[in-house]
C-alpha cells in the first residue's frame, strides 16, 4: 500500500522569499521609511511593507498621499518618488516587484506567523503608542502582531522611535524592548556627516536602522576619524 507523500517544492534548490518587513506606524516622519525602502530595494532586499491606519493619516498630511489597499503600488510608487520635502519627482520609482503589502488589519498575513520566513523587522518611523503595542504585547494590528513575532523568533527588530521628549512611561516601554532584543534606535539626525539639506538628515538616519541590521547602502558619508572632513567637502 502507498502512503501519500508530503507535497514539496518544485525545485527544493530554489532559496524561499526571506523579505524585511517595514512596518510603518502613526508617528510624524514618513520620509525616513521612504528612505529606507527605497535604501532597501537598491540593496536588491525583498520587502514586505505594512501599514498601519494611523500612518495612512500622517502619511496623507506630509505628503498628500493617500495610501490606498486596492492601490497600493501606485500609491507607494508616488511615496518613494518624493524627497524629505515633500516635492514629487525627486527619485525615480524603484521597481516594486519584490514588494509585498499586507493590510494593517489583516492578523492572518504571512507576517503574523513565526513560521513565514522573515529576514526581521524594522519599525520606522515608530510612535510612542506603537512602541508601547510592541514592549506590552498588545499586537492590536498587524504591524504590532509581527515585530511581537519578530522578538519571539529571535530575529532582529530596529524600533526607530520619533518623539520628543520622552515621558517616563515612554523609557520603560523603551527599555523592555531593549532587553527584549529590540535595537531602540531614536530618529536622531548627525551633522558629522556634511548635511547639507534635510534629505541628507533623512538618509542619515534611514542608513542607521540599515546599519544596524547589516544591509549595505550608501546614504551617509561614514566618521574617518578626520576633523572637518565633512567641511572640506562641503567647500570643494
Amino acid at each position: 500500500m502507498e502512503h501519500a507523500q508530503p507535497d514539496r517544492p518544485a525545485n527544493p534548490s530554489v532559496s524561499p522569499r526571506r523579505p524585511w518587513v517595514v512596518g510603518v506606524s502613526g508617528a510624524s516622519g514618513t520620509p525616513y521609511a521612504a528612505a529606507v525602502l527605497r535604501a532597501l530595494l537598491d540593496a536588491g532586499e525583498s520587502v514586505d511593507l505594512v501599514v498601519s491606519r494611523s500612518a495612512r493619516l500622517t502619511l496623507l498630511d506630509e505628503t498628500g498621499i493617500s495610501f490606498r489597499d486596492a492601490h497600493w503600488r501606485e500609491d507607494l510608487g508616488a511615496w518613494l518618488a518624493r524627497g524629505a520635502d515633500g516635492r514629487p519627482g525627486t527619485f525615480p520609482v524603484p521597481p516594486l516587484d519584490d514588494v509585498r503589502h499586507w493590510a494593517a488589519g489583516d492578523l492572518g498575513a504571512g507576517p503574523s506567523s513565526g513560521s513565514y520566513p522573515a529576514k526581521g523587522m524594522l519599525v520606522v518611523p515608530a510612535s510612542t503608542a506603537s512602541a508601547a503595542g510592541i514592549a506590552l504585547g498588545l499586537s492590536k494590528d498587524l504591524l504590532q502582531r509581527t515585530a511581537s513575532v519578530t522578538l519571539k523568533e529571535r530575529r532582529p527588530l530596529v524600533v526607530a522611535l520619533r518623539e520628543t521628549p520622552l515621558s517616563r512611561p515612554t523609557l520603560q516601554h523603551l527599555l523592555a524592548l531593549d532587553e527584549a532584543g529590540a535595537v531602540v534606535l531614536p530618529a536622531s539626525p548627525a551633522f558629522y556627516a556634511g548635511a547639507t539639506h534635510l534629505q541628507d538628515a533623512v538618509d542619515f538616519v534611514a542608513g542607521r536602522v540599515l546599519d544596524a541590521v547589516g544591509v549595505e547602502h550608501g546614504l551617509y558619508r561614514r566618521w574617518r576619524g578626520e576633523l572637518g572632513e565633512a567641511r572640506a567637502v562641503r567647500a570643494g
